[in-house]
Parts: structure tokens; C-alpha cells; sequence
């Protein structure tokens, strides 16, 4: 949105981020703002599917709750098999802070949207398989006959604003986590006490799992005051990713000059 709103230009900052060493390009899936213009996610990332070759790409995170999860499946699917299986899926409850749900009629109920979230992790999982599969839970009923199944594994990370059990429970069954604190950057304590949480969720030890926490870190941001970030004692916690935030409001050639510093201007 904003500034990255146009769809042509994060086309044109995938393509850099590639050429700079970054490792994935992720966007935000929301359809109201009050930062116009803005970009429809899945869209913009069939287009950068095609314009990259080694990047990651996915929404981090897309609101299971407010889409519906064979759609989510579909698009997934597409956008991996365009990019030779390049794909995460990072899902989450949804935000409503401009009124992506209220707006339009959708459930805002957190306890709803937990449920539907869970529901829909079960879907997706099932339109890949390409097993016959029958379901009849609170939100969705769903009657699908067997198919093929995805050529290339997609990863699904959930996002977490917190380490509830509940929380961590739900992560601990997929491949990775978006640990994303509301108001502050996570810290190499919190990781240890996330990733604590998800062995005594049932996540094994040896288990290809992804810890990712976003923030700030390079130095190409045009700030006098160092960023501090201890990355080091991020990765020795669990950190497996690091993400590094690109604004909304900041200008365009702003979050280029980071782009193109890539992950050693940190």
C-alpha cells in the first residue's frame, strides 16, 4: 500500500532483492487502506513468480478468515507451480484496523476467526494431497473427490502475536512461525521462550521448522541513531529468519536503497 502500492514497482523490488542476495520477498494481504493505492496480493506475486528465479514468495500473512481456504489452496498452487515450488503460505487471524472484515460483512469474532483459521488449515492441506475429502465443522462444508496432488511442497507459517499455548499449538502443526509482537521487535528471549513452547507443543527437535521475526536492522536506512539489533542472539534462540520491514508511508526509493544494500548492509 502507499508507496508500495503499485504493483510494477514490487515487481521491480523482488527483481533487486533478488540480485542483492536477499533470500524471499513477502507482502501484506489487506484490501482497504487509508495509504492509497494498493496492491492485490496474489496478483502481484504471480507476477513477481515470474519475473524472479531463486527468491522465496508468499503473503506473510494472508487472513484465512476473511478468504475462502480451497481459493487460498488454489492460488498457492498456482503461484508455487508458476515459480518451480518457490511458495510459503504464511496465514493468519486477520487484522481489522481499517476494516477489512467490518466493512464487509465478514466475522469478527476472535474466537470465530480461531476456529475458521483451524478449519481452513485442514482444507488447504486437503486440496494439495489430492485425497478425497469430506468435512462438516462450524464454518465449512466441504465435499471434494481425489485429485493429483501439488508437484512442490508448500510450507504454511502462522503468524503469532504472542506464546499462548493455543497459539503456539496450532504453529507446532505447521512448518514454521511469524513470530510478529504488536509493538515492539521481538527479542532473542522471547524466541527461546516461543520455540520452548513449541517442543512442549508436540514440535520435534529434529523437525524442519522456521522461526521468523521481523524489524529493522539495516543500516542503509537514512538514521542516525544505530539499530542494535542482535541478530546473532536471534539465531542462536531459534531465529530462523529475519525479516526486514518495509514501511508503507516511507518513500519508495527509501526502501529500494535498503533492498539493494541487501542482507550484508546489516
Amino acid at each position: 500500500m502507499g508507496p508500495l502500492g503499485d504493483p510494477a514497482a514490487l515487481v521491480e523490488l523482488a527483481v533487486r532483492a533478488e540480485a542483492a542476495g536477499w533470500d524471499g520477498v513477502f507482502l501484506w494481504d489487506h484490501v482497504l487502506t487509508a495509504f492509497p493505492p494498493i496492491a492485490d496480493t496474489w496478483t502481484t506475486l504471480g507476477a513477481i513468480a515470474s519475473a524472479t528465479r531463486t527468491i522465496l514468495l508468499g503473503p506473510m500473512v494472508t487472513p484465512l478468515p476473511r478468504r475462502r481456504p480451497w481459493v487460498v489452496a488454489r492460488q498457492a498452487s498456482t503461484v508455487s507451480r508458476l515459480s518451480g515450488g518457490r511458495v510459503v503460505l504464511g496465514v493468519g487471524l486477520g487484522a481489522d484496523e481499517t476494516g477489512d472484515f467490518a466493512r464487509f460483512g465478514e466475522v469478527e469474532a476472535i474466537a470465530d476467526r480461531r476456529v475458521m483459521v483451524d478449519e481452513g488449515l485442514d482444507i488447504v492441506r486437503a486440496m494439495w494431497s489430492g485425497s478425497a475429502y469430506r468435512h462438516h465443522g462450524l464454518h465449512y462444508d466441504i465435499e471434494i473427490e481425489d485429485s493429483e496432488p501439488e508437484p512442490h511442497h508448500i510450507p504454511i507459517w502462522t503468524a503469532a502475536s504472542n506464546a499462548s499455548s493455543g497459539v503456539l499449538a496450532r504453529a507446532a502443526r505447521c512448518d514454521g512461525i511469524y513470530y510478529n509482537p504488536e509493538d515492539h521487535e521481538a527479542a532473542p528471549e522471547e524466541v527461546a521462550v516461543v520455540v520452548e513452547g513449541l517442543r512442549r507443543a508436540g514440535l520435534s527437535a529434529d523437525a524442519q521448522f522456521d522461526v521468523a521475526v521481523r524489524g529493522n536492522a539495516s543500516s542503509a536506512w537514512p538514521d542516525p541513531e544505530p539499530k542494535n539489533v542482535d541478530l546473532a542472539g536471534l539465531a542462536e534462540a531459534g531465529a530462523t529468519w529475519w525479516m526486514e520491514a518495509l514501511i508503507y508511508f516511507d518513500p519508495l526509493d527509501m526502501s529500494l536503497d535498503v533492498v539493494d544494500a541487501g542482507p550484508h548492509g546489516m
